[in-house]
């Protein structure tokens, strides 16, 4: 497998994944072990505010948008590519 096609691979997990937790909504003991994982969400697929010139769930314009964050289970966004804990 190439970096690229390993690449687009695991942005389709991250895909996958963002679209799964938009779909469930989140309770206070499961937010307990979530965390903000910004540059991993689709475009449109963000959970909440991406920076400037946005409001909410689903306003990012592009894919991987470092200041637009989905929420993921503590742990994993670091594993993601792309992924990190602090706003790009």
């Amino acid at each position: 497998m190439t970096d690229q096609t390993s690449t687009l691979t695991k942005l389709a997990v991250a895909g996958a994944l963002t679209a799964a937790l938009a779909a469930a909504p989140v309770s206070g003991a499961l937010a307990a072990d979530m965390e903000k994982c910004y540059g991993v969400a689709k475009a449109g697929m963000n959970d909440c505010k991406a920076g400037e010139g946005t409001t909410c769930q689903g306003s990012s314009t592009t894919d991987a948008q470092a200041n637009a964050w989905v929420l993921t289970p503590k742990g994993l966004c670091e594993k993601l590519v792309g992924g990190s804990l602090t706003e790009g």
